[in-house]
């Protein structure tokens, strides 16, 4: 079962209890994986995670990594209160239009709104963790669905509960790989800047919202929100993250090499960010 957040201030995060199932659960794993000797370790050739930003230049951020030919499929996380899959209300996968690249308006028959604020085009690769990460998932799909700038979510926050937005599925083609065209999410009371992600075995599941594979969620690197948080309509971002570290954060805190994204791109040109999803 997954957990799901609701934050009394914010309405988002319903607290460190809805997540503590799930959290002890990835922790549980791992340490049985310590004892018998299976190494849990990430999919790409460098140890070190690099962050760099800049309001005129690139920003940038290295997930962490090991050479190892050992592969860790991604963590498992919550969907959050508001996935809109069906499992918590609303149900937007069963929508025609959902299947779409652009996430950043509404489609079908709601309001019609665009989600504004600072452009981001992000690509999650999906491979096969067995083969040691080095076979691409071509013919999955994937899910993905984030807050706007001010740290609302369609369908579900009062205000856009008529919107859709921010929102979408692909099909992953021959190098595994899905692309959206999307803006950089807010920092909302109580969370890490996130997007949140599920992976399905094909397009014909997704779109059924049946039979979720993984379940998680992306990270971003501080200096780059930052860098975004400073920019007109991120206001109330700036003080929420500078209440919090993704270290206590209470979905990437026991870990989250594998769920930061590398970052490039300015505010002027916009960013863009890629992330490997081992299945």
């Amino acid at each position: 079962m997954r957990g799901h957040h609701d934050d009394a201030a914010h309405e988002h995060d319903g607290g460190l209890a809805h997540d503590l199932p799930v959290l002890a659960r990835r922790r549980m794993i791992r340490l049985m994986a310590g004892a018998s000797l299976v190494p849990l370790v990430g999919c790409s050739a460098d140890n070190d995670s690099t962050a760099s930003a800049s309001s005129s230049s690139s920003s940038s951020a290295t997930a962490g990594s090991s050479s190892s030919s050992e592969c860790a499929t991604i963590p498992e996380e919550t969907a959050g209160p508001y996935p809109g899959d069906g499992s918590n209300g609303v149900n937007v996968l069963r929508e025609s239009g959902v299947v779409r690249s652009d996430i950043r308006t509404s489609f079908g028959d709601s309001a019609g709104g665009t989600a504004e604020g600072v452009p981001l085009t992000f690509t999650l690769t999906v491979v096969d963790a067995a083969s040691g990460c080095g076979t691409p998932r071509a013919g999955a799909a994937v899910y993905v669905w984030h807050c706007d700038r001010e740290g609302n979510y369609s369908l579900y926050t009062e205000g856009v509960t008529d919107e859709n937005y921010l929102r979408g599925v692909q099909e992953t083609d021959d190098k595994g790989q899905v692309t959206f065209t999307s803006i950089f999410p807010g920092c909302y009371t109580g969370r890490w800047p996130h997007v949140h992600f599920e992976v399905y075995a094909d397009l014909e599941d997704a779109t059924a919202a049946t039979s979720i594979t993984n379940t998680s969620q992306l990270a971003f690197p501080k200096d780059v929100c930052d860098t975004v948080y400073a920019t007109d309509g991120y206001s109330e971002s700036v003080s929420n993250l500078g209440r919090l570290s993704i270290e206590t954060d209470m979905v990437f805190s026991d870990g989250y090499d594998q769920q930061m994204a590398a970052v490039t791109g300015s505010v002027e040109k916009g960013y863009t960010a890629t992330l490997t999803i081992p299945v």
